[in-house]
């Protein structure tokens, strides 16, 4: 038994070592080009961040939209972690959109959409 929870805290150890902080690198793009009036997915892609606490929100002219969908947390080689969120949406001109994504690594970051209109 003692073997066993000295494993447990080396393995715990080890991954904490071996998982520098490393700031979230942050995609955000359509899944079809961007046109007005035709419905669309919002994709916002955040990769190579560590530790893996983090949060992202998609926005509409600055307010969190509902209903997104976000996948299970993964990691990749070297322990960096990465998530993607979307959402269903129908682009209208003079309409925002943006990531919000707040890592302990650094400050929040906004990242616009730009639809290529």
């Amino acid at each position: 038994m003692r073997g066993l929870v000295s494993f447990a805290l080396f393995c715990v150890l080890y991954v904490t070592v071996q998982g520098k902080v490393s700031s979230p690198k942050i995609q955000l793009y359509s899944h079809f080009p961007g046109e007005y009036g035709k419905a669309n997915t919002l994709i916002c892609y955040v990769s190579a961040f560590h530790p893996p606490d983090i949060s992202i929100e998609l926005l509409k002219n600055g307010e969190v939209i509902d209903n997104t969908q976000q996948t299970d947390l993964a990691f990749e080689k070297g322990w960096q972690f990465h998530l993607t969120k979307s959402v269903s949406f129908t682009p209208q001109k003079g309409e925002e959109y943006s990531c919000s994504v707040r890592h302990s690594s650094s400050k929040a970051v906004n990242i616009l959409w730009e639809s290529n209109m």
